[in-house]
């Protein structure tokens, strides 16, 4: 397989028509969140393939070169239609404090979340190493040797929990059971406290705890700060049960408005509420926040009606998925409805650290941690079924997944190989194009 040679001119007329699909509305809003979104991207090959799920889905279903949504190998009824994390790259994972406490590395960033193939998941991954390993100057073998390890680790990982593993021989990353840079990220994240967190966005006055200005925190009107705080009400509602601390208790001390700027969150609004915590001490109050949920770029290329009509809105989607995707997640994650549009609504942690590759350079400890991810992909996969207390997966997927990998065993990390390969190659090339799109004015609204 080989990347198609299109000339410059056509792909960047391609890349550009995606772009107007998956962000027009938001950047014809905002075309300055947009401007510091799209710099970022032209930093390096992988923070504009991480900011480009639109168009690596556009890619993935428009020809047979990268594969198709009509099928492919591993794909089948049932293995087409898991839950999957739809933007999975090797940056989206880290550390957070589940619902009992515990700290725990595994995926994270669920806006992209949807149900589909399980395969495009691992695709995804597959061409994010090959674009680091590409960036730390890996050869073409090495890095097909780091995609045979996810495949494999993977595959082993699956095949334990479709066969029955208990949870013992398949054990969460923890403090307890982690190693390498896994466990210096849950080690960073044990380092941090409440207290960190809140000198950062707070400050006391009049003896009480509120917002601090500037940092890129918006005053709001009464009439928005009524609106934002309607849908703070409807958010409670949505929470479980089994939630350890609920906030209905909780008393509202301020509310700011903030405009996303990163590379996936470029002008959406969100809002920052700060909660008087379990007693009177300021140390321990809480920040929630409540942010636009998005369109996912998978979803866009899924027919199924009865997928996009189990979810009431994207805000809605977005918990769902986390929750069946996510054992354990965090006690928090609720959704609400403001303006009319779904709104994602959780806590902003201060025990969040992301995996960090930049010190990860021995080829040994980059393939360790690669089969790590493999195997906390599959524990996602498997998570996400007929046990998830969610109707939409009614199967196991663990052994829905085992046996298709099971029926052509040794062409498995072939498939990913190629495809890791050909797609870097691909949104290496589509990176020079976007710069040189942006750097010349060519892209509309900007």
């Amino acid at each position: 397989m080989s990347v198609p040679q299109l000339n410059d001119e056509h792909r960047g007329e391609e890349i550009l028509a995606v772009f107007d699909t998956a962000f027009g509305e938001l950047l014809a809003a905002d075309p300055a969140a947009f401007r510091v979104k799209f710099r970022k991207m032209a930093a390096s090959a992988f923070a504009f393939y991480r900011g480009t799920a639109a168009l690596f889905y556009h890619d993935l279903t428009a020809n047979n070169q990268f594969g198709s949504k009509r099928g492919g190998p591993y794909l089948d009824e049932r293995t087409s239609r898991v839950w999957i994390h739809g933007d999975l790259h090797a940056e989206n994972f880290g550390t957070y404090m589940d619902s009992n406490g515990r700290l725990v590395f595994n995926v994270n960033d669920f806006d992209e979340a949807y149900v589909g193939p399980f395969t495009w998941d691992l695709k995804r991954f597959a061409a994010s190493v090959a674009l680091i390993g590409y960036a730390k100057a890996l050869s073409d073998e090495q890095i097909t040797e780091l995609v045979q390890v996810y495949a494999g680790a993977y595959r082993e990982r699956v095949h334990a929990l479709a066969t029955g593993a208990k949870s013992d021989e398949v054990p969460p990353f923890t403090l307890d059971t982690a190693d390498g840079p896994l466990l210096g990220a849950l080690r960073t994240a044990r380092s941090l406290t409440r207290f960190e967190l809140l000198d950062s966005m707070t400050e006391i006055r009049d003896f009480e705890r509120r917002f601090a200005s500037g940092g890129g925190s918006i005053e709001l009107d009464a009439a928005t700060r009524y609106k934002v705080l309607a849908a703070f009400d409807g958010y409670l509602e949505t929470l479980p049960e089994s939630s350890l601390d609920r906030p209905d208790s909780y008393r509202v001390k301020d509310v700011v408005g903030r405009r996303g700027i990163g590379i996936g969150s470029a002008g959406l609004p969100s809002y920052n509420i700060l909660l008087e915590g379990n007693s009177d001490a300021l140390e321990n109050d809480v920040v929630i926040y409540i942010k636009q949920a998005q369109t996912p770029a998978v979803s866009r290329h899924i027919t199924d009606a009865a997928i996009r009509d189990y979810f009431q809105h994207e805000g809605h989607r977005t918990v769902i998925s986390q929750r069946a995707l996510q054992a354990h997640a965090d006690p928090w994650l609720g959704w609400t409805e403001l303006g009319g549009t779904g709104q994602l609504v959780a806590e902003v942690s201060p025990y969040a650290v992301d995996l960090d590759w930049s010190d990860i350079d021995d080829p040994e400890e980059i393939a360790a941690v690669v089969a790590d991810l493999g195997r906390a992909t599959a524990t996602m996969h498997a998570a996400a079924d007929d046990q998830s207390g969610e109707s939409l997966v009614p199967f196991s997927t663990e052994r829905a997944i085992d046996a298709a990998i099971a029926a052509d065993e040794d062409g498995f990390a072939g498939v990913l190989v190629d495809f890791a390969h050909d797609y870097g190659a691909r949104a290496r090339a589509d990176h020079q194009t976007f710069v040189d799109l942006f750097r010349n004015g060519r892209i509309p609204g900007l």
